[in-house]
């Protein structure tokens, strides 16, 4: 990937002039569609774009996102997508009301991801993968958690290509190995550590503390049994 000097991220108002015009032009924040239409399809986006978040956390050149209204054209704010979580190589984490991509060094998503509800139809996800092959996607992921169905195409001599087999796939930009369990979407780290959803990771970091106070028990147990059979634990 050709390596792109950073610059400050666009922020504040959202407007651009088109070479041609003295007219601002606006492009709008939100296009007032919900961020999903269920409690399923959300907790999913959520997890994956918290996931992607985290995996790039250390990196000042990675900016992930999600439900952010893209604008892939200079100008043309009807030309507009809003993937549920997005990954941009070259481009500075922070916080922006969308992705104005001229004011991003012209720099596309280069990874989406789009989590489907029953309200999406196959005409409407053709038109989504279409839009993506057209400005420059390299990597796109669909996911159906009620069918159970993960599809992906990757980008092979300028056009955007079924990926054959899902089950077991790395990321060849993200490094992240895709599975499904049962009907149940599993995305793992390159370290091979689970992708988790808020309550999972509360879950855990709960046992964890729960493991941490039982040895710490145990270890105050011991050294009290020490003392009673006159040993100091301390001379260990």
């Amino acid at each position: 990937m050709t390596t792109t000097a950073l610059s400050t991220p666009a922020t504040g108002s959202r407007r651009g002039l088109p070479p041609s015009s003295r007219q601002p032009i606006i492009y709008p924040e939100s296009d007032g569609k919900p961020m999903a239409d269920n409690t399923r399809q959300f907790d999913y986006i959520v997890m994956i774009q918290g996931g992607l978040a985290a995996l790039f956390a250390d990196r000042p050149d990675v900016f992930v996102a999600g439900d952010l209204l893209w604008y892939p054209v200079e100008g043309q704010p009807h030309i507009r997508a809003a993937p549920d979580a997005m990954v941009v190589f070259g481009r500075p984490p922070g916080h922006r009301g969308s992705y104005i991509q001229h004011e991003e060094d012209h720099i596309a998503p280069q990874v989406v991801f789009e989590v489907l509800s029953p309200s999406n139809t196959p005409a409407e996800m053709r038109k989504k993968r279409d839009f993506y092959d057209r400005y420059g996607v390299e990597e796109y992921y669909e996911y159906d958690p009620d069918r159970g169905t993960l599809e992906g195409w990757l980008r092979r001599e300028g056009r955007l290509e079924p990926i054959d087999q899902m089950e077991g796939w790395v990321s060849p930009l993200l490094g992240i190995r895709f599975s499904l369990e049962g009907t149940d979407l599993a995305l793992y780290h390159p370290d091979g550590q689970r992708f988790e959803t808020f309550v999972e990771q509360a879950q855990r970091i709960r046992a964890e503390q729960q493991r941490a106070e039982a040895a710490e028990r145990r270890i105050m147990q011991l050294a009290e049994r020490l003392r009673q059979l006159g040993v100091d634990p301390d001379a260990f």
